[in-house]
């Protein structure tokens, strides 16, 4: 029965699938296989191959190898003593915010707490140490000379600038951080009682933040200020590395001694040459 444009079917049982009904004044049509029920579709070429894949980053040289072919050979070509010369290998030791600066730097002016290296025994860091050299070069050079100055427009003596006090300042600096670590990470080696590279490089680095106030304050024309100064800095950083090192080095039995007292007064031969070159005018 038909009404409408609607056929009915009445007293006709369904079983399984409608029967097909023929209908001569009708045209079948029939439908091909189409890919637009997919998407994305397979076989579509252009920037959107792949499907939802996320955006590759430009540079991922830092990130870990992601398998397959490319990432075996990077793996293999880094592996090695030869992973000790790229900068992927140092990363992690300049994984570090602003905040944790700052409190490794607030410990540093608290010495007498020792506890510099147990807080920073999982993360040691060398963007702190870089930092700070890289900051007591500018400042000792542009303290140097302007106490210079200061002393020969008061006597109105001429003036000219020094530019070794820069290069000075980044020898000493860079050098002492450098190799008094590297030094004693061989003595304590060698005395059975290793320790962490890269924790020395550390520690030595943020003892040296103490000289930068102590730098400003040297622009006060008073020699025996100056020495004051210089002789409290020196004594707040010796005296920082010194008990941050002793609970380590008390292993090496009774040359624990000799090698505090060694740090100790190393640390203050540094004021002692800081003040000398730095701070006493000649005029």
């Amino acid at each position: 029965m038909m009404s409408g444009g609607y056929t009915s079917i009445d007293n006709q049982k369904v079983s399984g699938s409608v029967p097909a009904v023929s209908d001569s004044g009708r045209v079948s049509v029939q439908f091909t296989d189409s890919g637009l029920q997919t998407f994305p579709p397979a076989g579509v070429q252009g920037k959107i191959s792949g499907g939802a894949q996320p955006p590759r980053d430009a540079d991922d040289s830092f990130s870990g190898p992601a398998g397959g072919a490319s990432g075996g050979s990077d793996e293999s070509q880094g592996g090695g003593w030869l992973h000790k010369f790229t900068v992927a290998a140092y990363k992690p030791y300049f994984d570090v915010d602003t905040s944790d600066v700052l409190d490794r730097l607030k410990e540093s002016l608290y010495p007498f707490r020792g506890t510099f290296t147990e807080k920073t025994a999982t993360n040691p860091d060398l963007y702190g140490p870089f930092w700070i050299c890289s900051t007591l070069i500018f400042v000792a050079a542009a303290i140097g000379t302007f106490v210079t100055y200061i002393a020969h427009k008061l006597r109105d003596k001429e003036w000219n600038y020094d530019i070794n006090l820069i290069t000075w300042s980044a020898g000493v600096f860079y050098g002492y951080v450098t190799l008094v670590p590297l030094v004693l990470y061989f003595i304590l080696k060698y005395f059975s009682a290793p320790s962490g590279l890269v924790q020395l490089f550390c520690l030595y680095g943020y003892s040296l933040f103490i000289f930068i106030p102590a730098m400003c304050l040297s622009v006060v024309p008073l020699e025996i200020f100056r020495w004051i100064i210089a002789g409290v800095a020196g004594f707040m950083s010796a005296t920082f590395v010194a008990l941050n090192l002793k609970a380590h080095i008390t292993s090496a039995g009774e040359s624990s001694i000799l090698i505090v007292a060694g740090i100790f007064l190393l640390q203050l031969a540094l004021a002692v040459v800081l003040k000398l070159y730095l701070f006493t005018v000649s005029v």
